[in-house]
């Protein structure tokens, strides 16, 4: 599909599905919205395929009470023939042991139309800021790759700034 209103509806709607799956905590909605052979890179993890990307999310809800994810507007660019998308996100976060933060981070986004919905091909979040609403709390640097459609390489790997929080070690999941 190369209509760019209806390729804008269509990743909005995955990005109210994911949003939806984090609110709930549900790791298999999570997962739908990756290909079958997707891929979610998130600090420091690179998880491919759905069962993979369903159970770290999983062990991840574990630790959280509620996450309200919120996301900008998709900035579109069509690259030999792949949608891609970079979207700025906003967290507010309650954990399960009763602290909190707000996260501010970037996705980029290859997207696969599959079976009439949108899901996301290969996917990478940078952490930008985490801590107090005020902006006071922990801020991280990442590469810039310049104005869309400037996209990161398929295999950069995201700087580790949660899976510790999340009770993950790199070499875990």
């Amino acid at each position: 599909m190369n209509d760019l209103a209806a390729v804008s509806a269509g990743v909005k709607q995955l990005h109210a599905r994911y949003t939806d799956a984090v609110w709930r905590k549900d790791a298999e909605a999570f997962a739908a919205c990756f290909a079958e052979q997707g891929e979610w890179r998130i600090s420091g993890l690179a998880m491919t395929g759905r069962a993979e990307i369903d159970a770290t999310i999983g062990r991840i809800f574990d630790r959280m009470h509620r996450v309200l994810f919120t996301y900008g507007d998709p900035v579109l660019s069509l690259v030999d023939g792949e949608w891609c998308a970079r979207v700025m996100v906003n967290e507010r976060v309650a954990w399960a042991d009763g602290k909190t933060n707000v996260s501010i981070g970037r996705y980029y986004e290859r997207l696969v139309e599959d079976a009439g919905e949108w899901r996301f091909g290969w996917r990478l979040f940078e952490l930008h800021y985490r801590g107090a609403p005020d902006l006071t709390g922990e801020w991280f640097e990442h590469p810039d790759y310049g104005p869309p459609p400037g996209m990161p390489p398929l295999d950069t790997i995201a700087l580790d700034t949660s899976s510790v929080r999340w009770g993950l070690g790199v070499n875990e999941a």
